[in-house]
């Protein structure tokens, strides 16, 4: 497995890198060994933040974990968080993750086992909406007024169905087809 380390506002330091790649090849009891897993590091005041992302042919695992002024428990979060990612969506990815892998390996990042045998999620409510076109200050104006993280709408320009939702960091984000 190749691990791709990379950080934003903070210094990669070798007891760093070493930890980083001893944890994560760990996680090559779940991949096959062409898999690309990329650690992307960052700080942001005193918060230490670290997302791990995998593709796996069309399917992308994501994790994301922060904790106040320690990168290592960081690390040791987001590797949990695509722990039970892999293990809550094991049937599901089984084809795209290594063949074989026992269906009795032990986790190795995740403290709570419950949680992880937890039923899969399922849709409860159904809601129908009017998506209609206007431009993206419109769009933002509406779902400000509503209240929402999440506004869906055409846009006038591209006539294109968009999403407009808010992020973490409280700025705004914008889905957009391809194509």
């Amino acid at each position: 497995m190749k691990t791709i380390i990379t950080a934003k506002g903070m210094n990669i330091t070798p007891a760093i890198e070493n930890r980083v790649l001893k944890k994560t090849q760990t996680m090559g009891k779940y991949l096959r060994q062409d898999t690309e897993m990329f650690v992307r590091m960052r700080r942001e005041k005193t918060l230490r933040i670290v997302e791990i992302t995998v593709p796996i042919n069309g399917v992308l695992l994501r994790a994301e974990a922060s904790s106040e002024d320690n990168l290592f428990m960081s690390i040791d979060r987001a590797l949990a968080k695509l722990e039970k990612q892999i293990l809550r969506h094991r049937t599901r990815l089984d084809k795209r993750l290594r063949d074989e892998l026992p269906a009795d390996t032990q986790p190795e990042f995740i403290e709570d086992l419950s949680a992880t045998e937890q039923e899969e999620r399922k849709v409860v409510r159904t809601k129908s909406y009017t998506v209609r076109p206007m431009s993206r200050e419109d769009a933002v104006m509406q779902m400000e007024l509503l209240g929402h993280t999440f506004f869906v709408f055409i846009d006038v320009d591209s006539d294109q169905t968009q999403v407009l939702y808010l992020r973490k960091d409280g700025n705004l984000g914008l889905l957009v087809p391809e194509g």
